[in-house]
């Protein structure tokens, strides 16, 4: 097995090691780039993604998923192919607690695709089409990060929670030439406390 940590990665080194190797799958976890057709033509290319689907297609799964209230999901293992999302999906799907920060959650994540890897690589298991009911997810945008629209303190704390790790710019709120963002929230009886962190408004 070949692994290319982050700051190694390239699709053009993938493409090239897999010429050269001819491995019998290429994994690509938290990865929600597209993969380039001539890649996954040729090679078994395996993403992961935080639902059971085809229920929850699309981007930003994790926050989705906490937005509308869920407590846990699945962790499906997809063959890419045209269709986003869309592959046929590896018939072990392990349960994902959706409890703590987002980056705790990725954390766990990490461990059940390592586990997944070595279950596939192992054929304890197979890929299958795809069943059940659909639901598409929108990936969401940098404003959506917004919490002036929250009313009260257990969304507020989901709000600042599923946004605290890379990938999204933390949740935060502006004032007249300022921006405070906001990391670690803990959620008490009466009130919320969370780390913040102030600057300037970068806005055009």
């Amino acid at each position: 097995m070949h692994i290319i940590v982050e700051k190694d990665w390239s699709i053009e080194k993938i493409q090239e090691l897999a010429d050269k190797q001819k491995p019998d799958y290429i994994f690509f976890p938290f990865y929600s780039h597209k993969i380039p057709r001539e890649l996954y033509d040729n090679y078994k290319c395996v993403v992961f993604h935080m639902t059971d689907l085809p229920f929850g297609r699309g981007g930003s799964p994790l926050q989705n998923l906490i937005v509308y209230g869920h407590k846990e999901t699945k962790l499906s293992a997809i063959i890419v192919n045209s269709v986003y999302d869309g592959g046929k999906v590896w018939s072990n799907k392990p349960s994902i607690d959706l409890g703590g920060t987002a980056r705790e959650i990725y954390a766990r994540t990490r461990v059940l695709i390592d586990s997944m890897v070595d279950d596939i690589l192992n054929g304890e298991g197979e890929f299958d089409e795809q069943r059940g009911s659909e639901r598409e997810f929108k990936r969401r945008t940098p404003e959506q990060s917004n919490l002036s629209a929250m009313c009260n303190l257990p969304a507020c704390y989901d709000h600042i929670r599923m946004l605290d790790a890379d990938g999204y710019p933390n949740a935060f709120l502006r004032s007249e030439g300022l921006r405070f963002e906001f990391t670690n929230a803990n959620l008490k009886v009466d009130c919320l406390t969370a780390d913040v962190r102030i600057t300037y408004d970068r806005r055009k």
